[in-house]
């Protein structure tokens, strides 16, 4: 590798030998100009690491499995170039689509390869995105197109103002989505289309999905924390309301069921108040230092 680079490709791999070897060969044949790939070895027990090491790439190990989350870190850390691209080391997201992203970063904080309809994505996999869209949406109040997407290129100022703020889990994308959008920073979505995955996948559909879904609800309320306890209160409040008119009609008084659910939908209203407050001062910390877009190879666009 060169002394100096522009662009880091970030790939994260655990236990994905039989997809590693054809995945370096195609990113080291795009002859990206002053361009590193580093690939950051999560623990795997089946060679991946020694599969990089023939390569000329830089490799980074984990004695033991921490998540891929860790591994992008990890990877962030080590990088030099100006430039961060992170793709999944499992084959889905094709690197000749690299240069697409690329061609954005110059207008934009973050440019995010979103998988379009015709995508090799598993039925449940796709529903499951499609909710997790239609949420984040929502508490952003921008159209978010692909959330969990781990094909994405963003400036490395950037993302070590959020480093401290990635899970270790698979949520680091969801994460990095709503940083950005809650900061004020501009974000572009570019359809791509994905392969199937060869293995098995290593995220389960109900446990993961629980669990992924328990993650942005947290994501939520660290960065936007009203738009989730506001739909709370007024469901309190609503049912509140009715239940007292339910009383009123039916028995000619206000029972205290409905004191309880009304005086919950204060309580509830009044947290979602001062967890606003809250995230706005954590907000303005992250954003006190400039952030403006960086081109490939260049200096930061002003």
């Amino acid at each position: 590798m060169a002394d100096r680079c522009d662009i880091s490709i970030i790939l994260p791999v655990f236990n994905e030998a039989k997809n590693l070897a054809a995945l370096l060969d195609r990113l080291l044949s795009l002859g990206l100009p002053r361009a590193e790939v580093i690939v950051v070895d999560d623990g795997s027990t089946d060679g991946c690491g020694d599969i990089a090491e023939k390569r000329n790439v830089k490799l980074i190990r984990h004695p033991y499995n921490i998540g891929n989350g860790a591994a992008i870190r990890s990877g962030i850390r080590v990088a030099r170039g100006k430039l961060l691209v992170f793709m999944d080391g499992d084959g889905q997201h094709q690197p000749e689509d690299i240069p697409l992203l690329l061609a954005e970063a110059n207008c934009y904080h973050m440019v995010v390869g979103a998988r379009v309809k015709g995508s090799k994505l598993r039925v449940h996999r796709f529903l499951a995105n499609q909710i997790y869209n239609a949420f984040a949406s929502y508490i952003t109040k921008f159209k978010v197109e692909d959330l969990t997407s781990g094909f994405r290129v963003l400036s490395r100022k950037d993302a070590l103002r959020f480093i401290d703020l990635l899970p270790n889990t698979f949520s680091y994308p969801s994460t990095l989505t709503l940083a950005f959008l809650r900061s004020g920073l501009t974000v572009k979505y570019v359809p791509i289309q994905t392969l199937y995955r060869s293995g098995q996948s290593k995220i389960s559909l109900l446990a993961d999905g629980i669990r992924f879904l328990l993650i942005i609800t947290k994501i939520a309320t660290l960065f936007s924390p009203f738009r989730v306890f506001l739909p709370v209160s007024a469901f309190f409040f609503l049912t509140g309301i009715g239940y007292y008119f339910y009383t009123y009609i039916t028995q000619n008084r206000f029972t205290n069921m409905a004191v309880f659910l009304l005086t919950t939908s204060v309580i509830i209203f009044m947290m979602g108040l001062v967890s606003e407050q809250i995230a706005l001062l954590r907000m303005e910390r992250l954003t006190s230092s400039d952030t403006h877009p960086v081109a490939p190879g260049g200096d930061e666009a002003r």
